[in-house]
């Protein structure tokens, strides 16, 4: 029982949780949004380049595509954030002037989010059928004009729920810009519950940011399951009365 009480004083004292809750939301929880949202936004812009590079005809783009998704996909998370933002730091400095280190954090995640996004946008493309492609060519359109116009917006489409994948990682790999030393004001909901666990001595601060975490993965982790599913069955389509009662009517007649 002393082991149980030790528990939950130390990982559930709801006291504590509600102290730090507070601040998460305020301050935390925008600004997880912000790292997530922004750096996956440019993750995918860099990761459609990425993944035309790929898939080009030509063998240099794709090598620099290669190596790339190679590199930022095989480094852990935690060693790329100390690299853009503690190794390139100093020439932040030097170039802005300036001493935040959130744009760094945000290009860190950008970085990774891209070479894992460009994979997603790869498979997707190439998934279209090659007859689209042919099929356009013979009404007239380019190379170029038919890839834009035509197979990589299909692409993008059959890769959505696994973009959205994607942006649950990212607000989860957004716990480690801690490690840049933020402002309080730039603080995420994880740097929150940890000072709050390192001036308590009690480490609940950390399970609450853990909740709030669930409650924003959750709904989108749902909303993954609901599109895959949605795009596999697609819509389903609502039957008139007029309709559904046409065939039973004729077989009356009949």
């Amino acid at each position: 029982m002393e082991v149980l009480e030790q528990l939950l004083k130390t990982f559930f004292d709801w006291q504590a949780m509600g102290e730090v809750i507070p601040e998460m939301l305020t301050v935390g929880l925008p600004n997880t949004l912000i790292l997530a949202i922004s750096s996956g936004f440019l993750g995918c812009i860099f990761g459609l380049v990425l993944a035309v590079m790929g898939i080009s005809r030509n063998p240099v783009p794709r090598w620099i595509a290669r190596v790339y998704t190679d590199i930022f996909r095989g480094l852990p998370a935690i060693l790329t954030i100390l690299l853009i933002g503690l190794g390139f730091g100093p020439v932040w400095r030097i170039m802005t002037g300036s001493t935040n280190p959130y744009p760094l954090g945000i290009a860190a995640l950008t970085l990774m989010a891209a070479a894992y996004i460009g994979e997603i946008f790869r498979s997707g493309i190439q998934s279209v059928d090659k007859g689209q492609l042919e099929a356009s060519r013979a009404l007239g359109f380019s190379y170029t004009s038919s890839m834009i116009l035509v197979v990589i917006p299909q692409g993008i489409r059959r890769v959505l729920p696994a973009l959205v994948n994607q942006l649950i990682g990212l607000i989860k790999d957004s716990s480690l810009i801690f490690l840049l030393g933020l402002l309080a004001s730039q603080r995420e909901i994880f740097q929150i519950g940890q000072d709050q666990a390192a001036n308590t001595g009690n480490l609940s601060p950390l399970v609450a940011a853990g909740l709030l975490y669930l409650i924003l993965t959750i709904p989108l982790t749902h909303l993954v399951n609901f599109m895959d599913k949605r795009m596999r069955e697609g819509k389903a389509q609502k039957i008139e009365p007029d309709e559904a009662a046409a065939p039973i009517g004729k077989g009356a007649q009949a």
